[in-house]
């Protein structure tokens, strides 16, 4: 699933990494960032690959941070926020699905790296409450609906069955 994550990624950014240990993920041709807080949760990895975009220098004022548990994301729809993005005045921008805030699925601006490390720092773990301390974009169906023919753009990958399950489908598709 990171694998395909990486291709779909591939066809709409500059470059791809992965927050993770290297050891685990450095076989996949990507970049590897280990995360600065390894085990607090998705929020401390976000607030990783933030740093590691701001100290590369580089011009990019946009990072879109998506979640490997997300296996029916596409290019379309990626490119479409990534779009959106550089043209909002927001720190960041998530679509908002039937299930809330999709913040795993969301474009960030590198400047926001010191914002979320506050509050991270003061205590806030939670992804969607770091989100509060940001000015915030949200994206409801009526932008990604068009993306989302079968009903599964957001759809994660939280037990064994899913992945097997999102393993079949996508296996499918392939023939």
């Amino acid at each position: 699933m990171l694998a395909r994550l990486c291709a779909v990624l591939r066809d709409v950014t500059f470059h791809v990494s992965v927050v993770g240990s290297p050891e685990k993920y450095g076989g996949f041709g990507v970049s590897c960032v280990s995360d600065q807080w390894p085990g607090e949760g998705p929020l401390g990895g976000i607030i990783t690959a933030l740093l590691a975009s701001a100290e590369s220098g580089g011009p990019h004022q946009w990072n879109i941070i998506v979640g490997c548990d997300m296996p029916f994301l596409t290019s379309e729809w990626l490119a479409y926020l990534i779009q959106r993005s550089q043209a909002s005045a927001a720190e960041v921008v998530a679509p908002q699905s039937a299930h809330g805030l999709e913040p795993l699925c969301a474009c960030w601006r590198t400047s926001a790296v010191q914002k979320l490390q506050r509050a991270f720092e003061g205590g806030v773990r939670r992804v969607t409450e770091g989100m509060k301390h940001l000015t915030m974009e949200v994206l409801d169906e009526s932008h990604w609906k068009r993306f989302d023919s079968a009903d599964r753009l957001f759809w994660n990958m939280n037990t064994t069955a899913d992945y097997d399950e999102a393993k079949r489908i996508l296996e499918a598709e392939r023939v």
